[in-house]
Order: C-alpha cells, then sequence, then structure tokens
C-alpha cells in the first residue's frame, strides 16, 4: 500500500479488550492499549517519500505487513464515469486504446485500492478491500479516470502514488453524503423529499418489470425490436448517506492528499437537478471535515456532452459544478469538447485525466501551470451587445475551428436567442438583432451544445449563464 506523507501516520485496528498493541514502522514504535470494545488507534511521525518499508503490529499476535510506500494517496468517487475501469464496460463503452494501457500499467510505485461497493444504514469502520501492487491484471479492473491520473501523477512528481476507487454507477450525489452533514443544514431536506417520492413509488416496480417483461417477449414472438424502458435506479445505492456509510467512512481515518470526484449525471434529472447548486458544494465541506485534514485539494470533472432527453438538464448540473469553484482549493476539469452526444460514457479518459493532473499539480503541488480553460467573470452592456469578461484566459482566447459557436443573449424577459460573437482580447462580444436591450449571456445551454473556445493553453471555456441564479429546468 502508500500511506500519505508528511502528514501524521495514523494506524488503527480491533483487538481484545485491554490488550496492549506496538506499532512499529521504519525504526519508530509506538505501543497503545486497546478500548473495552477492542478498538486501538496510535499516530506516528510524518515521513518524507520513500519506501518500501515494512509495518510490524503485535499484541497477543503479531501481523507483519512488507512493501509498504510512502508517497501521495488520492481518493476517486463518484458515479460511473469514474467508475468505468481501464478496460471498459463492455461492447461500445470502451476506454480509448484499453487494450495498450492496460498491456503499459506494470507500475510497481502505484498502489491500488478498490472499495467494494457497499450500501450501510450507519457508518461502516471497516472494508474487506485489499491494496495490491499495479499490474495489468489489477489495472484493468479498476477507474480508467484515476489509474490515468495517478501514473501521470507517478511519473511526473516521482513519488510513490497510491489510488483508493470508491465508485458506484447511476448515483446521485446526496448519497455520498454523511446523514450528519444532510441533517445539519434545513436547505438539503428536499433530497429527502425526493428520496421519499422514490421509494413511494417502488410499490409498483414489480408488476412493472414483469409487464416490460412481457412486451418484450411479446414483441420477440412477433419479429419486432423490443421497446426502450426507462432506466430504473438501484433504490439501496440512491439512499442519502447509503453509500457514504458503506464506501467512504471506513476510509476517512487513512490520510490523503485530495480527491478526484466525477458525478452529476444521476442529478440532472428535472426534479433533482436544482438541488445540485447546494448540494455539491455542501458534500466538499462534508468530506473535508470528516477527514480532519483541512481544505485538500478537491479536484472534479464538469459532467460531459450528452443528448440525453427532455426529462434531463445537464447544463444546469455543469453551472452548478462551475459555481462550485468558489468553494476553497478546488478546480474543475473541463470535458464538454470531449465527449460524446450519443454515448454518456465517452472513451476519451486519457484527456480527463490529464486535465485533472493539471489542476492537481498547480494545487496540490504548487507548479506554475494553467490548469483551467476560461471561466466566465462578469457581462458588461456595449452600445448593442454584450461584452463577456473571463478569468484563465492564458495569452488570450482562441475559437477552434472557425467562428465561435455557442453564444446566446437574452433581455430582461430571459427569452434567449443565438447570438454572433467574436474575440477581442481576453474578452468576447456578443449581440444579436433579435435582442435590443441585451442583459443576458449563455453559453453551451444544452445536453449537447456546440461550442468551441478555448483559451491559448487548448483548455476549453467552461459553459455558463450571466444570470444571478441558476434557472429552473
Amino acid at each position: 500500500m502508500v500511506v500519505q506523507r508528511d502528514l501524521p501516520l495514523h494506524f488503527w485496528g480491533w483487538a481484545a479488550p485491554d490488550e496492549k498493541v506496538a506499532v512499529a514502522f521504519h525504526g519508530v514504535t509506538r505501543e497503545t492499549t486497546a478500548d473495552r470494545l477492542g478498538s486501538w488507534s496510535v499516530w506516528l511521525p510524518p515521513e518524507p517519500a520513500g519506501g518500501p518499508y515494512g509495518l510490524t503490529v503485535s499484541g497477543t499476535n503479531t501481523i507483519a505487513l512488507d512493501d509498504v510506500l510512502v508517497g501521495d494517496v488520492w481518493f476517486a468517487s463518484g458515479q460511473s464515469n469514474m467508475e468505468m475501469p481501464l478496460k471498459g464496460f463492455g461492447a461500445g463503452t470502451q476506454v480509448n486504446r484499453s487494450a495498450e494501457e492496460i498491456a503499459g500499467a506494470n507500475q510497481p510505485n502505484i498502489r491500488l485500492l478498490l472499495m467494494k461497493q457497499k450500501t450501510s444504514a450507519y457508518p461502516l469502520r471497516d472494508s474487506d478491500s485489499a491494496w495490491t501492487v499495479c499490474t495489468p491484471a489489477t489495472a484493468a479492473n479498476f477507474s480508467a479516470v484515476a489509474y490515468l491520473f495517478g501514473r501521470e501523477l507517478a511519473n511526473r512528481e516521482r513519488v510513490p502514488i497510491g489510488l483508493i476507487d470508491s465508485t458506484w454507477g447511476g448515483t446521485v450525489v446526496e448519497a455520498w453524503f454523511s446523514l450528519d452533514a444532510i441533517g445539519a443544514d434545513a436547505s438539503l431536506m428536499p433530497a429527502i423529499a425526493t428520496r421519499a417520492r422514490m421509494m413511494d413509488e417502488q410499490a409498483d416496480v414489480p408488476a412493472i418489470l414483469a409487464a416490460e417483461r412481457r412486451e418484450d417477449a411479446e414483441a420477440k414472438q412477433a419479429g419486432r425490436t423490443p421497446a426502450e424502458h426507462v432506466w430504473r435506479p438501484n433504490p439501496e445505492s440512491w439512499g442519502p448517506a447509503a453509500l457514504f456509510n458503506g464506501m467512504i467512512a471506513p476510509a476517512t481515518p487513512f490520510a490523503i492528499k485530495g480527491v478526484i470526484w466525477y458525478q452529476g449525471e444521476s442529478n440532472s434529472r428535472l426534479a433533482f437537478a436544482p438541488m445540485y447548486e447546494r448540494l455539491f458544494p455542501a458534500l466538499i465541506k462534508d468530506w473535508r471535515a470528516q477527514w480532519r485534514e483541512g481544505n485538500f485539494p478537491f479536484l472534479f470533472v464538469q459532467i460531459s456532452s450528452f443528448k440525453s432527453n427532455a426529462s434531463e438538464a445537464y447544463q444546469v448540473i455543469r453551472e452548478a459544478q462551475r459555481r462550485t469553484l468558489s468553494v476553497a482549493n478546488t478546480a474543475m476539469a473541463v470535458t464538454i469538447d470531449i465527449g460524446n452526444p450519443d454515448n454518456v460514457h465517452p472513451g476519451d479518459k486519457q484527456t480527463v485525466a490529464a486535465r485533472l493532473a493539471l489542476a492537481a499539480r498547480a494545487l496540490a503541488y504548487g507548479e506554475q501551470v494553467e490548469y483551467s480553460g476560461p471561466l466566465f467573470r462578469q457581462a458588461t452592456q456595449e452600445a448593442r451587445g454584450l461584452r463577456v469578461w473571463f478569468d484563465r484566459v492564458a495569452d488570450g482566447l482562441r475559437a477552434k475551428g472557425g467562428d465561435i459557436e455557442g453564444f446566446e443573449i437574452a433581455g430582461e424577459d430571459r427569452s434567449f436567442v443565438k447570438a454572433t460573437a467574436s474575440i477581442d482580447g481576453a474578452t468576447v462580444v456578443v449581440a444579436s438583432p433579435q435582442v435590443a436591450a441585451p442583459k443576458y449571456v449563455r453559453y453551451g445551454w444544452a445536453n449537447a451544445p456546440e461550442v468551441n473556445l478555448y483559451n491559448s493553453a487548448g483548455l476549453p471555456a467552461s459553459p455558463f449563464t450571466s444570470e444571478d441564479a441558476i434557472p429552473a429546468p
């Protein structure tokens, strides 16, 4: 495994009540006594990157671990686009160059911990998941984004990297919270109401599934292609705090360098999307409180381009994610340009990981590197339109492939129309003859928009709206 460098080393476990326990690591030993329930915990001094070292835990018996490295530990979580393993999900849902990436995954300086998917009604203290050395066999089943991110950092920073993959596809953000955090904030209570409605609907699910099976059988017998049915989530994995309790809580005593997160698609449903602006920043606050390390870097992926349908509002989730950048020590990897509008699981995980790694180099490792594309700052009125100002423009703005696509403007009535746009230094001027007194501007406001604005570093601009509040879907 890898333990986090430059932070106190925490080791904990279980023994007989009142049993004496000694922990020895890299020439340092600490002793403690298990409490009346058998729990014990010791802290050792911080270590610089290095290893491999041995770890010995001694009581009435002795446990000896070898090949323990000291380096940086990154915690990867979210839904299916973070879960998607290096080998892909199957035909039609593959990681680009999957076979090549797997063949090159002999990375002895990287260690992988794949958390088993588990829900719980209360926070679990332990997990039966196990650390492994990174090999083609272990990497193939591990998060592609996390592995490619970790490989980039291991090669660049020249330190051991530990990666913890705690993911579950098709899940909502509220499942990853602690129940304490949800209960402490009255503004998050609609998440509980949404859960209640979902569970009320479960009573009809067995009958619905039976009807769908009958319809499918009839269609096949008649030589027709069965109709597509509505996807239904696993209600257990959508419960508030269910995944926090089963898959996050056991890891919180283990020191980390930071978090990478890729989630939001399941919150894009019209009933859920308006809450994301409150839920996502609250999740970051909750996890930082649970790990008790302060404001560690929290790096996240803005959900990509996908046509979906009228029942989902990806643009609302993207805007909520963009606005979450107001939270300290966060960064966002924009992926609007590398998605697949016809597949919610785009294959280009290499670019996703590279953009996350850029953010890590800046926030976690202090490098002077451009890690973000243009981010909306404000819109000011011009004689015949609006001037849009951006942060993170590097040496200037660029339109890839011709004229700028994706801008719309509106007047006081918020009736948006397509606008012409032109780059003027670090700004974009937008106008339309249909809007005499423009007040609002937005960019990339669709599930799968056509957009092409970048900065000189080749990083794409984030979709946005200039409206004070995110509009309801």
